[in-house]
């Protein structure tokens, strides 16, 4: 196995880009090594709540276009 990071970059281009996805989620995983106790649970909870709300239409979703928009004004200021 390739020990250079950038042998293995090139390596993984060779790779689809839903395996380079997976890859980079693993790789990501491997340096979160100190879970706070129920953070993953509690986000699960939070995710389930948010679709929630989108699926009964009591929130109302904003297009990326209008949220890059607001954004980009914001930040100009």
């Amino acid at each position: 196995m390739a020990s250079d990071p950038k042998k293995l970059y090139e390596s993984a281009m060779s790779l689809s880009d839903q395996e380079r996805a997976e890859l980079v989620g693993l790789l990501l995983e491997s340096l979160d090594t100190e879970e706070e106790s129920g953070v993953e649970a509690a986000w699960l909870k939070e995710i389930d709540r948010r679709i929630a709300e989108l699926d009964s239409a009591k929130v109302d979703s904003v297009p990326w276009s209008e949220v890059r928009a607001r954004v980009f004004d914001i930040s100009a200021s």
